[in-house]
């Protein structure tokens, strides 16, 4: 394939689905960030018992994914929510098979939204589910058992596939505003058989929450597999900035075992993204630490450090806190750290944000540890 061709996401798509391939055309309408082709597999009655299992056997899907394997695609995706009440583990072992048989890169709808919770820090999410309720009521505990909590809305209760699509929008739209309550993080259209793409912008404006619909979460994970990641406006945050807030968790991760600290966050205001210093953009943690992602209690650029950094662009070395500038009484009385470096991220002049390293014991900090904090400020910069 050239490398002036887009990159080509194959699909793989219940055969009863009338909604993904209209959805996620118009999603990449007017782009050029990829092209979408899609294989059918049997999908016509979702619930809890053998027969409705059997459909989602990974025989018929191999054989389909040989059949887009045909096109040359680049990318091969299981579009089908099956793993939210099989577990997300028959997803993994799905997209293992798939490589192993094609030697394409594989992911699952399944996949992508928990992906999408990761990448926004969501630990709280709110369900807009079409399914009977003993279907929807696994997918509760599903989730739970992946570290997210979730409130779910009254479902629609049918288990006819093709019905799905039948759902009007409006209907759609009343669901997912009821499943927004309850201090949810965000939430998530969990079908890709209902029309929940075009309600995402629209909705996230009116609630102040990202709203994940299992078909943009598809595509946005098929986009980044392909090693693509545009930002495309008015589809939704997840396609807007959701690439961005991987990378910068992605970012986080990495520099937390590079340097063995406990806590690694990265604050930036970035309007255009939807981001604000006062709430982290990522943070990445030790097992027991206690987060601090959404705690907007601080006026961030008020802060001591925050203020050295502005003046003196350079990072800030703290193996504890007896030298000034001093850290707000908060970080060391509620969230324990003892010994912090922090790096400014600057674009067009500007410190658009800064990297946080946190210890909760004082250290000395090493060069490996520095350098490590400095090529982490370098990748999100160039992001940027």
């Amino acid at each position: 394939m050239s490398s002036h061709t887009p990159p080509r996401l194959g699909m793989l798509t219940p055969s009863s689905n009338t909604c993904l391939e209209p959805e996620t055309y118009a999603l990449l309408h007017g782009t050029s960030a990829a092209t979408a082709h899609f294989a059918r597999v049997p999908v016509t009655r979702i619930a809890l018992d053998g027969d409705s299992d059997a459909q989602f056997d990974p025989g018929p899907m191999l054989e389909a994914a040989h059949q887009l394997a045909d096109a040359d695609v680049d990318v091969i995706a299981w579009n089908g929510t099956s793993g939210s009440w099989l577990g997300p583990d028959r997803d993994r072992a799905l997209t293992r098979a798939i490589t192993e048989a094609t030697g394409i890169p594989a992911t699952t709808s399944t996949l992508a939204l928990l992906d999408a919770c990761a990448a926004y820090g969501v630990t709280r999410l709110g369900l807009a589910l079409p399914y009977t309720r003993d279907v929807c009521e696994r997918i509760v505990k599903t989730y739970a058992d992946e570290g997210i909590e979730c409130v779910m809305a009254e479902p629609f209760g049918t288990d006819d596939n093709e019905a799905f699509a039948r759902i009007p929008a409006s209907d759609v739209a009343a669901q997912i505003e009821r499943a927004a309550r309850d201090d949810v993080h965000a939430v998530a259209v969990v079908c890709t058989n209902v029309h929940g793409a075009q309600l995402a912008d629209p909705l996230e404006q009116r609630l102040g929450l990202p709203v994940f619909d299992s078909v943009t979460a598809t595509l946005w994970k098929a986009l980044r597999l392909a090693g693509v990641a545009p930002a495309l406006p008015g589809r939704g945050d997840l396609l807007r900035s959701g690439s961005l807030r991987a990378l910068i968790g992605e970012t986080l991760a990495l520099l937390l075992a590079e340097t063995g600290a406990d806590r690694t966050t990265f604050r930036a205001d970035l309007p255009e993204h939807g981001l604000h210093v006062d709430v982290t953009a990522g943070e990445e943690l030790r097992p027991g630490v206690r987060p601090i992602r959404r705690d907007a209690s601080l006026d961030q650029r008020r802060l001591n450090t925050v203020e050295w950094l502005e003046h003196h662009r350079r990072p800030l070395v703290q193996p504890g806190f007896a030298a000034e500038p001093h850290p707000p009484a908060a970080l060391v009385d509620v969230y324990g750290v003892r010994a912090q470096m922090l790096a400014p991220v600057e674009t067009d002049g500007a410190m658009t944000g800064w990297i946080s390293v946190h210890s909760l014991r004082e250290r000395d900090w090493t060069d490996t540890d520095t350098t490590a904090l400095e090529t982490a400020a370098t990748r999100i910069r160039t992001a940027l």
